[in-house]
């Protein structure tokens, strides 16, 4: 069930609708059913896997109370926690991962003159499995490190997995935020339920994410589409323009449902964590994983690059420990090279900017650079946006040939005549969908530099203005999704690029 369908229309109000009126005890059972029948709207059987995950997780916690009690914590209870690990990641590996390691394994088979592997399982990948078995994993860990306690009801725990905002593509919560806030389900108000601003305020944020999605990604992805479906046919300017576009379509795409996810949750009175920070603002490429996918970024530094050393080491293991991650994180994305290679850009482009931090200090003071200044913090802004957008063109393309390919057209292929002969408006979009799509990234700039400025969300900026500013405004982004989101052919809804890891 997608955001964005008409399916979801009709489920999101009937669910909250609900949750006000049942019984404060019944509350989590009845978003727990409603989640898991959000869940097997894609495949039922698949269901299956999740209760698992939640089953282990949850056991593997009050284990931990266990081995905590008697004291055998440092010993039994590393074991338990590898254990939870295994069975997870091992499901992941699995599902994720199996078809593409076997199809390796035969490559270096054929190589070596040895008869290919023919089993496959042509395995259909679960929605949103690498989302659930990430956050079901954390919580083994923070009860591990005792940062919080073991949750003995596994009804109020199967909740905190499968809640249903975010349970396809994050934001990746942690137990120390949303589980403690279903604990305390039975316990909130009727008074605290119903509050007008909360709804309101939810109710916006929602729509904010439905006008990103079905205004902006989903119309920058024909030109996008266009271009990289074809990308043999076009020169430098076309193939430049479509990579710059899927830097603006995936973060549209992506923040679009973190935004939906935030807001649906909110009217029903829940709060999950800030997923995106203006990336495209950032000064560097450090910087940018700061405010990227903050869920999923700051998994891995906790799970991942912290356990490995992190930086209290020595500068080699500090290199390898960001390249690793990195590695892992373009692996996690999914199985193909093209991802892992994206993933080692990004981590190659954090150790080539610590390693070169000393020279380039020497030479803005050996320059007299203005470092405060506007036009270096913008040519900042700008490099950091220009080599994201190279390392997307990994991330999009097909393949790891194409990847490079594509990149070797670019400087191969000039055609600067493309700038000026209407070359543009034939790559999908007609001029009527390019002016639409450029009104449309001039309102997400400026909410953006709101965010940028204020430190603020467009919700709580306009929440602070005239009524009628803010209603106008909601108005406008009402009628900017009605009149111009693209609902797909036949009108069903386009689906979310994070949907396939």
């Amino acid at each position: 069930m997608l955001f964005n369908s008409f399916h979801f229309l009709l489920f999101f109000p009937a669910v909250v609708l609900a949750y006000f009126i049942v019984p404060a005890k019944l509350r989590y059972l009845w978003l727990l059913a409603a989640s898991y029948y959000f869940y097997m709207s894609w495949n039922a059987k698949y269901a299956v896997l999740i209760a698992f995950s939640t089953f282990v997780t949850w056991a593997s916690g009050l284990l931990l109370s266990v081995c905590k009690k008697h004291g055998i914590k440092h010993t039994a209870g590393k074991w338990v926690v590898a254990l939870s690990f295994l069975i997870n990641l091992g499901i992941l590996a699995f599902f994720k991962y199996f078809d593409f390691a076997l199809g390796n394994v035969n490559a270096l088979l054929s190589r070596m003159g040895f008869a290919a592997i023919e089993r496959r399982f042509d395995l259909v990948l679960p929605v949103g499995i690498s989302f659930y078995t990430f956050q079901a994993l954390s919580y083994t860990m923070d009860v591990y490190r005792e940062e919080i306690e073991p949750e003995k009801n596994i009804a109020k725990y199967a909740l905190f997995v499968s809640f249903f905002p975010q349970l396809v593509a994050g934001p990746i919560e942690r137990s120390k935020n949303l589980l403690r806030q279903i604990d305390a389900i039975d316990r909130v108000s009727i008074r605290t339920l119903y509050d007008y601003d909360r709804i309101a305020s939810g109710l916006r944020i929602m729509l904010w994410g439905y006008f990103q999605k079905m205004v902006i990604a989903d119309r920058i992805a024909i030109l996008v589409n266009t271009v990289f479906d074809s990308w043999y046919f076009y020169g430098t300017v076309e193939l430049v323009l479509a990579a710059a576009a899927f830097s603006i379509q995936i973060y549209c795409d992506f923040n679009s449902y973190s935004t939906i996810a935030v807001g649906a949750a909110k009217v029903m009175g829940f709060t999950l964590m800030e997923n995106f920070d203006t990336p495209y603002f950032a000064r560097s490429i450090q910087e940018f994983w700061r405010r990227w996918h903050i869920s999923l970024s700051t998994w891995f530094k906790d799970y991942l690059y912290i356990p490995l050393g992190g930086s209290r080491c020595s500068k080699l293991r500090r290199y390898r420990n960001l390249l690793v991650t990195f590695l892992v994180s373009g692996l996690w994305h999914g199985a193909s090279w093209h991802f892992v290679v994206w993933g080692g850009i990004h981590g190659a482009l954090q150790v080539a900017a610590a390693e070169t931090r000393g020279l380039r200090d020497r030479l803005y003071e050996r320059f007299h650079t203005k470092r405060a200044s506007f036009s270096f913090q913008l040519g900042q802004v700008a490099s950091t946006f220009v080599l994201t957008t190279f390392a997307w063109i990994f991330f999009r393309a097909e393949s790891l040939s194409q990847a490079f390919s594509y990149i070797e057209r670019i400087f191969t292929k000039p055609d600067w005549w493309a700038l000026s002969d209407g070359t543009v408006y034939r790559l999908g979009l007609k001029r009527m969908e390019m002016n639409i799509l450029l009104s449309s990234l001039w309102v997400l700039f400026a909410a953006s530099m709101v965010k940028y400025k204020n430190h603020e969300t467009l919700d709580v900026f306009l929440t602070k203005q005239c009524a009628w500013f803010r209603w106008l405004a909601v108005a406008g982004l009402f009628a900017y999704v009605f009149l111009f989101g693209i609902y797909g052919p036949g009108f069903d809804a386009s689906q979310f690029i994070y949907f396939q890891f």
